[in-house]
């Protein structure tokens, strides 16, 4: 046959080049049996404090393994651990392996970021830490913390501060009718109801500047500027109130430690996942049209929601807090 006559060719001319190697390529990934549970206390700079088995004297130094790829890691996770787990200095585990989260905290820098992050997770409880003076309370902070609350599957728990400075009875009732647990400090007292609904659990602490959490903070981990230090020590000198860290309470459980919040976007949150934390409501919200955002008339004319009101079976007040929330969630402003 001619050269270059490719009218005339067939498979028997057809030569493949062999590939580099013989082993054939897999997506199978390893499935570390021998992988040491624990759970994520810091992180910082690409490395992560962990204790193993839940242990905080018995704190290692991991780095992600390069199968996870870009998986996120944050404060809370339940992860597997290979390698080096002593937690002797110089020493570093490999996170091979992150448990399905039961709850999640997330937030987006602001309502028109469509990135978002997760803060905090498995955490049981969200503590909305808020003071009744200097600086003086912001409904918009607290309804979108309830709305995050509820979304990501916290139970979520007031706590208002400085009450020798203000009484609490404003915001106390101005939340009454959504059944939220409120616990009332002051700054001359040591909180002691605040710690006995801390102990045993995963708590996640958020708050605005000054509002008095990293005081609480120091009182219910009295070593708590030590435990920092130590998790965010391969952070080379950063400052640790920029971090989320989880500091272990002495009487068991651990208290979630978030940076200062400026801005709160809830641009991943939908109304209906607001609303299905409200079980005596979704049911009938379900019974709403398409696209409803649940704020009634005139906004929303055919919402179901008022019918709960009209059969008794919700208190106008309940359906009025309700709203609220969703009102929140679409008006940065009030928050700033």
């Amino acid at each position: 046959m001619a050269r270059g006559d490719w009218r005339r060719l067939d498979e028997s001319d057809v030569r493949v080049r062999p590939g580099k190697g013989t082993r054939p390529r897999s997506k199978r990934r390893p499935e570390h049996a021998d992988a040491v549970p624990a759970m994520v206390v810091g992180v910082d700079r690409g490395r992560w404090t962990c204790a193993v088995e839940g242990d905080p004297t018995r704190l290692v130094t991991a780095m992600r393994a390069r199968e996870l790829g870009r998986t996120p890691v944050v404060v809370g996770d339940r992860i597997g651990l290979v390698g080096d787990a002593s937690g002797q200095p110089d020493t570093l585990a490999r996170i091979v392996r992150v448990e399905e989260r039961r709850s999640v905290l997330r937030r987006t820098a602001d309502d028109t970021d469509p990135f978002e992050r997760v803060v905090v997770a498995n955490a049981e409880q969200l503590v909305i830490v808020s003071a009744l003076a200097d600086p003086q309370p912001r409904r918009g902070f607290i309804d979108r913390c309830l709305v995050a609350a509820y979304a990501g599957g916290l139970e979520p728990l007031l706590c208002l501060t400085k009450s020798d400075l203000a009484s609490p009875d404003e915001l106390v009732a101005a939340y009454a009718e959504l059944d939220l647990p409120v616990v009332v400090t002051r700054s001359d007292e040591d909180p002691a109801e605040l710690r006995e609904r801390l102990v045993h659990r995963l708590s996640a602490l958020i708050g605005h500047s000054g509002v008095g959490k990293s005081t609480l903070v120091n009182r219910l981990v009295p070593d708590a500027n030590r435990a920092v230090g130590v998790v965010s020590g391969v952070g080379k000198g950063r400052h640790t109130s920029t971090q989320t860290v989880a500091l272990a309470l002495p009487e068991g459980g651990w208290a979630v430690d978030t940076p200062g919040i400026r801005s709160f976007g809830l641009a991943h949150i939908t109304p209906n996942d607001i609303v299905g934390a409200f079980p005596d409501m979704a049911a009938m919200a379900e019974e709403c049209p398409s696209g409803c955002g649940h704020q009634g008339p005139p906004e929303d004319p055919d919402c179901m929601l008022d019918e709960l009101v009209e059969t008794g079976e919700a208190s106008p007040g309940r359906l009025a807090s309700l709203r609220r929330l969703l009102s929140s969630r679409s008006k940065f402003d009030e928050y700033d």
